[in-house]
């Protein structure tokens, strides 16, 4: 077999064109002769016009097979692949915040970040500041300093108790077990000491 030094197709021994790309073929080299003696010459063979390459895209299309066609009449169209989940760590496409409906500063609006949000009141030992800083709201002090913890992650929302002196509640329900994450939607009411808290939540266009 003689390979072609131009596209790599293997011919036959004894040709001087590719049949891959009708390249000229590189000389075999001679093989030796009986006593150590040089191999005779092969004879020159005459010129030939190296045949034109077939063209690709008419070679696949007549490659293709005929089912590939599509064919006539009703067909039932594929199944729309599902949805991905949102991949971890993605930011939210919405915004989230809290309102006051009840207790303290009606009206007031806490804006929600995306990842961890402290709800509580303003430690002065330390000096943090929560991101949901009930301490204006909060003069009987039902509300621990680190209160409740709300989350956004992968597109939901959730709401732990961290532990607090009088707890946390989500519409009214029975108090919220510490370190439990309760999922959120929009609408719903939040109870952390004697304020109440509206989610509410804004798609971003």
């Amino acid at each position: 077999m003689v390979k072609c030094s131009e596209c790599g197709y293997e011919n036959i021994d004894g040709l001087d064109y590719c049949d891959g790309c009708g390249a000229k073929l590189a000389a075999a080299a001679p093989a030796a002769a009986p006593n150590g003696g040089a191999a005779p010459a092969a004879p020159e063979a005459p010129a030939e016009t190296p045949a034109a390459a077939p063209d690709v895209a008419e070679t696949e299309a007549d490659a293709a097979p005929a089912a590939s066609k599509a064919p006539t009449g009703d067909i039932t169209p594929p199944a729309a692949p599902a949805p991905a989940a949102a991949p971890e760590g993605a930011v939210a496409a919405f915004k989230a915040k809290f309102q006051i409906v009840r207790g303290g500063r009606k009206g007031q609006e806490f804006q929600l970040e995306d990842g961890n949000n402290l709800i509580g009141r303003w430690d002065p030992e330390t000096g943090a500041f929560p991101e949901v800083d009930l301490d204006q709201d909060d003069p009987e002090a039902k509300v621990s300093r680190k209160h409740a913890l709300l989350r956004i992650e992968s597109g939901k929302i959730t709401v732990e108790d961290i532990g607090s002196l009088n707890g946390t509640y989500v519409n009214r329900q029975p108090r919220l077990q510490p370190g439990t994450p309760v999922e959120l939607k929009a609408g719903d009411e939040i109870i952390i000491g004697k304020t109440f808290l509206k989610l509410v939540i804004d798609p971003i266009s």
